[in-house]
C-alpha cells in the first residue's frame, strides 16, 4: 500500500470538488442537470461530476484500493462485489442528500471514508453550506472543524428519528414517536453526535451512506448495530440499521424494533 494521502488532504479534497463543482449548482441547477435514476431517487450533474474528480484523486493515490462510488455503483452493480473482496477501499458520497440539493436544502454534504481489512479506518463529512466538517480516525476519536466532539447525554426517554417514511411519527413500545430525520446521512450522523437525536433508524445500509457517520459516532462514543443484533460493519448491506448515542440505547430500540425489522 502506498503512504497515500493525509486525513486533512482528503478532507481538502471535498472541499475542494465542492467549492468547484457542486455549491455553484446550488439553486442554480438548469434544465436537463437533474436526473430520475429510478422513480424518486434523483442525481444531478454535481453528483457525477464530483465523484468522477474525487474517485479519480483516489485513485491516483491508492491505485491498488477499490472506490465505491454511489454513481458508479449505480450504473455497473458488479462494482459492490468487487469492494466487498477488497481488503482495502474506498466508499464516496459525491452529494448526499441530493433531494434536499435540488430543492434548494442547505443540509446536504459532501462524504468518504477509508476501509481497510473491513473497518472503517478513516472518515470525512463536509458540508459545504454550513461550513462544518467532521473527521475521524479510528482510535484517534472525531473531529468537527477541528474540536474533539463526544456524544451528548441521552434525554430520560429516547428521542429518535427514521429515515423511514412509514415509520415517522411511529411510537416503538413506550419511547416517543419517531420524527424523520434528514433526510441525508452527512447531516443525520452530526446531528445524533450533537444531541438533536438519541438514535436514528435506518431502512438501508449502502456503505458510502453509512462507512463514514459510522465511525465519526462510535470514535464520539455513540454504538450502531442492526436490529438482530449484528454489529456494523462497512461490507454488510442487510436493512434494519440502528444508530444511537449509546450502546444502552441501542439496546433500547433494538429491543421494540418492529418484529418485521428484526427478523
Amino acid at each position: 500500500m502506498t503512504s497515500g494521502l493525509s486525513t486533512t488532504a482528503i478532507l481538502h479534497l471535498l472541499q475542494e470538488v465542492a467549492a468547484e463543482l457542486v455549491t455553484p449548482r446550488f439553486r442554480a441547477l438548469r434544465d436537463g442537470e437533474i436526473i430520475e435514476k429510478r422513480p424518486g431517487d434523483l442525481v444531478t450533474v454535481a453528483d457525477r461530476e464530483a465523484e468522477v474528480a474525487i474517485t479519480a484523486a483516489l485513485q491516483a493515490a491508492y491505485p491498488e484500493a477499490v472506490v465505491l462510488g454511489e454513481e458508479a455503483y449505480a450504473a455497473d452493480p458488479r462494482l459492490m462485489d468487487t469492494y466487498l473482496a477488497a481488503e482495502h477501499a474506498f466508499t464516496v458520497d459525491p452529494v448526499d442528500g441530493t433531494r434536499n440539493f435540488v430543492h434548494g436544502s442547505p443540509d446536504h454534504a459532501l462524504m468518504a471514508a477509508e476501509i481497510l481489512g473491513g473497518q472503517v479506518t478513516r472518515a470525512w463529512i463536509w458540508q459545504p453550506e454550513h461550513g462544518v466538517a467532521w473527521v475521524a480516525e479510528r482510535g484517534h476519536g472525531a473531529t468537527c472543524n477541528g474540536d474533539q466532539r463526544w456524544v451528548q447525554a441521552a434525554h430520560a426517554l429516547p428521542a429518535g428519528a427514521t429515515s423511514m417514511w412509514s415509520l415517522r411519527g411511529e411510537a416503538l413500545g413506550d419511547l416517543p414517536p419517531m420524527r424523520l430525520s434528514w433526510a441525508c446521512c452527512g447531516i443525520d450522523y452530526p446531528r445524533l453526535v450533537e444531541g438533536a437525536a438519541d438514535y436514528v433508524f435506518y431502512s438501508k445500509s449502502h456503505p458510502w451512506d453509512h462507512a463514514p457517520g459510522s465511525l465519526i459516532l462510535t470514535e464520539a462514543g455513540g454504538a450502531i448495530g442492526f436490529t438482530d443484533g449484528t454489529p456494523y460493519s462497512p461490507k454488510l448491506t442487510r436493512p434494519g440499521l440502528i444508530a444511537a448515542v449509546s450502546e444502552e440505547i441501542y439496546a433500547t430500540v433494538r429491543a421494540r424494533a418492529p418484529r418485521r425489522l428484526r427478523d
